[in-house]
């Protein structure tokens, strides 16, 4: 099992920070680059609790489809998806999120295992975890860029 710990410093409501986290039209924006799509289940606005998504992307040069379920979801806090097909062996996201004076920390852990035996546990170590970890700062850039510019405008009216 691989695990990638990402915290993300959000100068922004944790409730905005959260909503925006579960975001399935933001979550498209941002994979633009492996033009990934919600194509089943919930594919648009905020995921909630028991919801799932089946997402369509491009990722190494072939497409693939991974259906994810969100298991537990304590609003604001946290909440926690995991595959229930697709490519890995196992997947499992917990988004985590806590105030701290104006900022959110955003906390992703995401674990995952790839299915092949010890082939599988090489391409992992050596280019999956790095290229999971890239998707994921993508991700949490556009979402810390979308807070926070949304606390700008507001400030501004």
């Amino acid at each position: 099992m691989s695990t990638i710990y990402l915290q993300t410093i959000i100068n922004a409501d944790i409730q905005m920070v959260f909503d925006l986290a579960r975001d399935i039209d933001l979550h498209q924006k941002s994979t633009s680059k492996t033009n990934e799509k919600a194509i089943q289940g919930r594919t648009n606005g905020l995921i909630e609790l028991n919801e799932t998504v089946t997402w369509r992307a491009k990722h190494l040069g072939i497409y693939q489809t991974l259906t994810t379920k969100i298991v537990s979801m304590e609003m604001p806090y946290q909440f926690t998806d995991v595959m229930l097909k697709g490519a890995f062996k196992s997947m499992k996201h917990q988004h985590i999120f806590k105030q701290e004076g104006k900022n959110t920390i955003m906390t992703d852990i995401f674990e995952f295992e790839s299915p092949l035996g010890i082939i599988g546990k090489l391409f992992n170590q050596f280019f999956l975890k790095n290229y999971l970890t890239n998707f994921l700062l993508e991700r949490n850039k556009l979402i810390k860029t979308t807070a926070e510019i949304g606390i700008v405008n507001q400030q501004q009216k």
